[in-house]
């Protein structure tokens, strides 16, 4: 009786044992019916590279790929990377979006979870057609790197070839890596090895640490491998990487296939001279990939750069680039770049595995034919995209991968992270003036840009929840009523006035207050002084509509020219309660002088507050992602970034402190906002009758629209309008234009 009452358990045991078997076998072994050649003791081959172009073995012969990919992050909003917040249905749903879109490659950086490598092969088993490809990256010990200076240290070493081990085994289904913090972890089954076109081994390669590991090591022999080796030519750390792409080679030789490999290299390590490139450091030192051969290695080996149009200064002022023009007939110094980089690399293919522009508010540094890191509409960022992916394919490259897919929040960028506090909070809010945040294509949208659209119209506001938003009682003449709501991105205003307003006639402004000091009195003001002073002034009008910031608050002068010295300082302008607004800027470059320099460059900035009158509609003809505002009748709408209105962390209610002393910002914590709206025409009749006004006006009397901190975050998918314009150059171009390329 004893045995009978427990055979049923043993039976379900093993009914769900040969369940997890089964499917483990059918995700190992399924996929190995893609398509391959055999060569020597049974090695496989998928891809290899042949001259100048990628190759993929395809109805029993080869044939030329060009591969038109797409990079792929590890995060989500709310989260930074090593916390590996993406789902298995995320990766599908995702990997779905990015075949229809065209592309035929996906690149990582670094070992993604157990979930991803499932996702992939799921889905090409089920897809038909030809399967979506995988470039895996192995990341390289990037901080111990720039940190030691000597890459053949011990230390950086180990780690670099565990990290190499873990990655081909999660890529091959044959590993289970412990949880770490920061590391994706688990058990890794999913055999996606054959649906790889290539490892990309290591990351951007810091100048300094580069030369100085070749100044220790200067009289090391060339490395000798198995599948790889340095050539006599080479220096110590091509010999290194060397080394490195030996051991990638190496260990995928254990599942029996062969890959095209490759390692990372940037514009600053290229091997190329640029007499036009300011800043030595940027032309300091190269890292060859001519100088390193494959031995035994039948799938071959690439070269690969990421390329910008903005970085570093050599694409705006290296002469010798200003020579090639574009389709347009336009003096194009990318294209220039991209065939003089080629020419050297003859008979090897080369591949722009990252290159594109975001599609933010805030920019980072000026590009030739307006190709800027950011300040671009979702359309222009589309547009500029392609622009530079047909140049790519133009130019004989085997290959572009786009950067990136998703928007991740948690980027930071040299010109906004001095003012992103505290740094660990970064990724719970979207501030659109980082531009690193805002370079995908699938846009991770804040929550409320899918409930409220900048129109004119007040519909959508009816409809938010009473806990959603605030009517303010404010009481100015001009204005029936006020409300406020916020989201992740932005705080929005909506006002109904009593009668139209006219920009070309009239002016609005909004005095937006949130710590005690600021300007009580001001021009913009007229003969009203306040008893709280403003820390910022929106004005919208036909002309001019933006956002200035009180002289003494004003971050961009208090960072470059209070502690950099860079710009010139006002001592008046300094001052509590000047009575000045200044414009909103953000840097775009830094004062370049001799001995760090070539020659001298002033600093470079642009005015980041100007607000754009336009709807966001998405599905509107008129829609522009940087719209913030719009007017119809008697409404009045407006969203404004939180950065612009003095918030280093809005989801822990921070603002920029008054406090300027040492070398780092403080921050304070606000109660709120209060906001001040007036009208004044612009014949010069100065601000509107204010109800109740006393002499000085009660501010502080003025409600404070406040909310709660949060600790986690609401956003929407949703494809940027540069999805169709990747979508259809990515239609067009199919395989690699083979031509005589010129120096």
């Amino acid at each position: 009786m004893e045995q009978k009452r427990r055979r049923p358990y043993r039976w379900v045991f093993m009914v769900v044992i040969m369940a997890i078997a089964s499917t483990s076998l059918w995700l190992y072994l399924d996929v190995n019916q893609v398509e391959s050649m055999e060569i020597k003791s049974g090695i496989q081959l998928k891809f290899r590279t042949n001259e100048d172009q990628l190759e993929i073995y395809q109805g029993q012969t080869w044939q030329p790929f060009f591969a038109k990919g797409i990079n792929l992050g590890a995060s989500l909003p709310g989260h930074f990377p090593g916390e590996l917040p993406i789902t298995k249905e995320d990766y599908l749903r995702w990997f779905a979006m990015i075949d229809e879109m065209g592309a035929n490659v996906i690149r990582v950086y670094t070992i993604h979870p157990p979930a991803f490598y499932e996702a992939l092969v799921s889905f090409n088993q089920r897809k038909e057609g030809e399967p979506l490809y995988l470039m895996q990256g192995i990341w390289s010990p990037e901080e111990l790197l720039i940190e030691k200076q000597d890459a053949f240290l011990p230390e950086i070493r180990d780690q670099f070839q565990q990290e190499i081990r873990d990655a081909v085994g999660a890529v091959y289904g044959a590993v289970t890596l412990p949880e770490k913090k920061g590391k994706a972890g688990g058990k890794y089954r999913a055999n996606a090895g054959p649906y790889v076109i290539g490892w990309h081994t290591g990351t951007e390669w810091d100048p300094v640490m580069v030369q100085k590991t070749n100044q220790i090591h200067k009289e090391m022999e060339p490395y000798q491998g198995t599948y790889f080796r340095a050539s006599d030519q080479a220096t110590a750390f091509e010999s290194w990487i060397a080394e490195k792409v030996d051991i990638v080679a190496q260990e995928e030789s254990k599942y029996g296939w062969q890959h095209p490999m490759t390692f990372t290299n940037w514009v600053t390590t290229d091997p190329l001279s640029h007499p036009g490139e300011p800043i030595y450091h940027e032309d300091m030192v190269s890292v060859d990939p001519t100088h390193i051969e494959p031995i035994h290695w039948d799938a071959g080996y690439f070269a690969s750069y990421h390329v910008y149009p903005y970085y570093p200064d050599l694409f705006r002022y290296d002469t010798g680039l200003k020579t090639v023009k574009n389709d347009t007939g336009e003096i194009d110094t990318y294209k220039a770049y991209l065939r003089k980089l080629k020419a050297y690399h003859q008979g090897m293919p080369v591949m722009v595995t990252e290159f594109g522009v975001p599609a933010s508010w805030g920019n980072a540094h000026f590009g030739e034919l307006g190709r800027d890191q950011g300040g671009h509409t979702e359309q222009r960022q589309g547009e500029i995209d392609a622009q530079l992916m047909r140049e790519i394919h133009s130019e004989g490259y085997a290959g572009g991968i786009l950067f990136v897919w998703q928007d991740e929040w948690f980027k930071k960028t040299w010109n906004t992270m001095k003012f992103e506090l505290p740094e660990d909070r970064r990724s719970l809010w979207l501030n659109v003036l980082t531009n690193e945040k805002l370079f995908g294509v699938l846009g991770m949208h804040a929550s409320k840009e899918d409930v409220l659209t900048i129109d004119g119209d007040k519909s959508d506001w009816e409809k938010l929840a009473v806990e959603e938003k605030q009517k303010l009682d404010v009481k100015v003449h001009g204005f029936e009523e006020i409300w406020m709501t916020h989201d992740e991105g932005y705080v929005y205003v909506l006002a109904q006035l009593e009668k139209a307003f006219d920009p070309l006639s009239q002016s609005l402004y909004v005095g937006v207050d949130t710590l005690p000091g600021g300007n009580k009195k001001a021009a913009e003001l007229g003969s009203m002084t306040l008893d709280e002073g403003l820390e910022t002034l929106i004005l919208l009008g036909q002309e001019e509509s933006e956002i200035r910031i009180a002289s003494n608050y004003d971050f961009h002068t208090r960072l470059y020219g209070k502690r950099y010295g860079m710009l010139p300082l006002k001592e008046e302008e300094l001052r509590d309660n000047s009575g000045v607004f200044v414009p909103w800027k953000l840097a775009v470059g830094l004062e370049m002088e001799p001995p760090d320099s070539k020659t001298y460059h002033p600093k470079e900035e642009v005015i980041v507050g100007n607000l754009r009158r336009g709807t966001t509609a998405w599905d509107h003809p008129d829609y522009n992602s940087l719209a913030a505002w719009e007017t119809k009748d008697k409404i009045v709408e407006l969203r404004i970034p939180w950065m612009l209105l003095g918030f280093t962390d809005p989801s822990s209610l921070q603002v920029m402190s008054y406090q300027d002393e040492g070398r780092d910002f403080v921050t304070e914590t606000t109660r709120g906002i209060r906001i001040l709206p007036w009208i004044s025409d612009k014949a010069g009749d100065g601000p509107g009758t204010v109800e109740q006004a006393g002499n000085p006006y009660p501010l502080t009397r003025l409600p404070i629209y406040s909310w709660e901190p949060w600790e986690e975050v609401r956003y929407h998918e949703r494809k940027k309008q540069s999805y169709p314009l990747i979508q259809k150059i990515f239609q067009e171009l199919d395989v690699p234009v083979t031509k005589e390329i010129k120096p």
